[in-house]
């Protein structure tokens, strides 16, 4: 099976006051055609800076320090910034997180959809009327006339499947979920979650799924890498992952995972201790002074250890953990 996405050893610095902050450490992770691919992390493990180098939509003060970025074999890092623009909206698309602010609030939903076609040579009727048999594909009731609303008469799950229906309207490569379903209630959540499953087979497109919720990516994804600090510790398929984790820090994610509670507590559980300042990030494990396994070893950088066929884990004793 080829690969549509291939990041290797990609490393991201922003320029702050203090120094240079590593927001990514050589990053590597494959999206395999027709396979969804599901990255999972608390806050502040690098996923948002991933997506934007990934899209090459970095902020000012972000520059790739090293690494690659390849679509279908196509290198992304350093290319030039028409062939990106051409790229985006057709090979890479991205469904974002609240389709509030990805939706222009003063522009009809026609009137978008049509404009993201701009590359095609049909009319303007033709362009509407792909518009409507996406909006019908995605679930909306009487597409026809949503193609006529703004973003604000529409719920949120409406809204959010428009985004869905603009991000594969152009039957895209490689489709970027960024917490698509953060903002809806259960139902909606497992409602979206199918219509990605489909769309998916129907288009073949690769996915990466990108969500802090264990339980959807268990639900969508084929393989997951979670990610701590910057750095992928540990991928394989989900099943693998998620019943025999490997390093210190999956066991954790899914040890506060509120879904696996039996009993009502007062307080949920959390992991001890801060993620480390990452402009001066610290020797060896980067996530060693926040496990309770830790030993003298852990001061040296550990290397991805396989632990059975393609899972994987960044930890000196992943074969004893995940065994």
């Amino acid at each position: 099976m080829t690969d549509t996405l291939t990041v290797d050893g990609l490393t991201v610095h922003y320029a702050t006051r203090e120094g240079a902050l590593q927001a990514l450490r050589d990053v590597a992770l494959d999206v395999p055609a027709g396979q969804i691919v599901g990255i999972v992390g608390e806050s502040g493990c690098g996923k948002s800076t991933l997506i934007n180098a990934l899209l090459q939509l970095m902020p000012e003060n972000a520059r790739i320090a090293a690494g690659s970025v390849r679509l279908e074999g196509e290198e992304l890092v350093g290319a030039p910034s028409r062939r990106l623009r051409d790229m985006r909206g057709r090979d890479i698309s991205v469904v974002f997180q609240d389709p509030m602010t990805s939706l222009n609030p003063v522009l009809t939903i026609g009137r978008q959809m049509r404009d993201i076609q701009y590359r095609e040579t049909c009319g303007n009727a033709e362009k509407l009327s792909r518009a409507a048999a996406m909006l019908g594909r995605v679930g909306l009731p009487d597409p026809e006339a949503k193609l006529d609303a703004y973003p604000h008469e529409l719920s949120g799950g409406q809204r959010q499947r428009v985004a869905i229906a603009m991000a594969v309207l152009m039957r895209p490569k490689l489709l970027i979920a960024d917490e698509p379903t953060t903002a809806l209630d259960a139902t909606l959540e497992v409602q979206i979650i199918e219509l990605l499953k489909e769309l998916q087979r129907e288009i073949g497109c690769a996915i990466l799924f990108i969500s802090h919720h264990l339980g959807v990516i268990a639900e969508l994804c084929d393989r997951v890498v979670v990610m701590y600090a910057g750095e992928a510790v540990e991928e394989g398929p989900v099943a693998d992952v998620f019943l025999h984790p490997s390093h210190p820090y999956t066991a954790k994610l899914i040890e506060c995972d509120p879904g696996r509670m039996k009993t009502k507590v007062a307080l949920l559980p959390a992991i001890p201790g801060d993620l480390p300042d990452m402009t001066t990030p610290p020797e060896g494990c980067i996530f060693r002074d926040r496990c309770d396994k830790a030993t003298d070893l852990c001061r040296t950088k550990p290397e991805a250890l396989a632990v059975n066929g393609t899972h994987w884990a960044r930890c000196h004793f992943a074969a004893e953990y995940g065994a």
